[in-house]
């Protein structure tokens, strides 16, 4: 019991630290705040973007796949019903 809770105080410790060091970097970052908003909303752009694409790719694997699976019980069926 002892041990989750220090696990969750270090788990604690790395966010904050990790908040931390992303609030001190964008403050002292070397481009002026409209620079450095652009971008991060560039980045943000292209994460978005290759979120979106991986989606797409997933879902028509997932759709190959179904119908494949589809096609097999069709054909499945088929030999069945002729024996």
């Amino acid at each position: 019991m002892e041990n989750s809770h220090t696990t969750g105080k270090v788990i604690g410790a790395l966010l904050v630290g990790a908040a931390i060091g992303s609030v001190l970097g964008i403050l002292f970052a070397p481009h002026k705040g409209s620079k450095t908003r652009k971008n991060i909303a560039n980045s943000t752009d292209d994460w978005a973007h290759s979120v979106k694409s991986k989606f797409e790719d997933l879902f028509e694997e997932a759709k190959a796949g179904f119908q494949a699976q589809k096609d097999k019980a069709a054909d499945f069926v088929a030999d069945k019903t002729k024996a």
